[in-house]
């Protein structure tokens, strides 16, 4: 998408007071050309894109030409200290921008280190990127849904299957899908009065797509969705139908408890109780909700009862040591459903600009000559 430039008015509302009166006495004492180098505090996926957009868009509209130089190309790691991007221009175009492009590329590259991450745990499953809902407006959900299909294309340079698409049309475009994917949320199953008939509806509404069915709402996961399974016999077999795990935390999912989730995994996946597990871990692997305990059942049912060709589709804080866990566990995961790449430590997030050259002289504060070009970083 091209970013529409705020007017100068807009910005100068926008940024913090300091970089405004830097250039009221820029534009009263004389410009200069200065070089700008924008890092984080730790290591990254690089993306870029949307500041540079934008940047570029208000260029246009001040007749300036900024010249960027990307020292490590979208998608790239990007160690902790070193520079994102440097920017080069006048001074008196850019000394009120720093504010919103630290906005815009912050997040960004954070996310998208931790959607790569998510990615290359579990390469042999695809992802669908559920971010919009914890987003605070439409900016914040372009930016995770770009940071989402960077750190994919990343992943999926190594051999992961990465994230296949979005929840939504509007951001569905950064993944390469035509439309956003998805089939049903909870309050239809409530209407429906039954997961059966959540399903059949669905099925008679769009007849030509394939069914996702939520299975939890009633907590019987395993009974309604055999029900379903058996309801649509020619889905189930032509692997058009799946079933989506997204149980409480506050329960386990139907017909495990402590004892039955630790046999599930000696079963399947002994090795990954053979060592240390933090509280989280453990979890993740046989607690409450949707555990890899919790998957391998639901994946011995659906085998036993005659449909092996249904998809497990997983939710619920999907998060990149979750991911971790459930690859140790071999969960049979297909898809999983995840907006947890959004950044948990925002302070993480917190980008930093510093002017590394004024006319081509090299200068920067103390402390921060890493960032001078030619200099070792990190």
């Amino acid at each position: 998408m091209t970013p529409a430039p705020l007017s100068d008015a807009d910005i100068a509302a926008r940024t913090d007071t300091y970089f405004n009166r830097t250039r009221a006495i820029v534009t009263r004492f004389g410009d200069s050309c200065v070089t700008y180098a924008i890092f984080l505090r730790r290591p990254v996926i690089c993306a870029p894109a949307l500041m540079l957009e934008w940047l570029q868009a208000v260029g246009r509209e001040r007749g300036q030409d900024f010249e960027i130089e990307l020292p490590h190309p979208e998608g790239t790691w990007v160690g902790a200290g070193e520079p994102l991007v440097y920017i080069t221009g006048s001074f008196m175009a850019l000394a009120d921008l720093e504010t919103l492009l630290l906005q815009k590329i912050g997040a960004a590259c954070v996310a998208a280190h931790n959607a790569f991450q998510m990615c290359v745990a579990l390469p042999g499953v695809a992802f669908l990127a559920m971010d919009a809902r914890h987003c605070a407006g439409s900016e914040m959900q372009e930016i995770m849904a770009y940071a989402a299909a960077v750190g994919s294309r990343a992943a999926k340079a190594e051999g992961a299957k990465g994230f296949i698409g979005n929840a939504n049309d509007w951001t569905a475009h950064y993944f390469g899908a035509p439309v956003g994917y998805g089939t049903m949320p909870h309050a239809l199953i409530g209407y429906a009065g039954s997961t059966l008939r959540a399903a059949q509806m669905f099925a008679e509404t769009f007849p030509h797509d394939a069914l996702t069915v939520l299975v939890d709402y009633f907590g019987r996961e395993i009974t309604d969705a055999l029900e379903v399974c058996r309801n649509f016999p020619q889905l189930a077999e032509a692997g058009q139908l799946s079933v989506r795990l997204d149980t409480h935390g506050g329960r386990f999912l139907e017909g495990l408890d402590p004892q039955e989730s630790y046999a599930v995994l000696e079963r399947h996946a002994p090795g990954a109780l053979r060592r240390y597990r933090s509280q989280n871990e453990l979890r993740y692997l046989i607690g409450t909700g949707v555990s890899a305990a919790a998957i391998w059942h639901m994946r011995e049912t659906l085998n036993q009862a005659g449909f092996p060709a249904v998809r497990i589709v997983a939710s619920s804080g999907f998060g990149v040591e979750k991911c971790s866990v459930m690859a140790d566990a071999k969960a049979p995961i297909d898809v999983v459903g995840t907006g947890s790449f959004i950044p948990e430590n925002w302070s993480e997030t917190y980008a930093t600009a510093d002017i590394v050259a004024y006319d081509g002289k090299p200068m920067v504060k103390v402390g921060r000559e890493f960032l001078l070009r030619g200099q070792k970083h990190g």
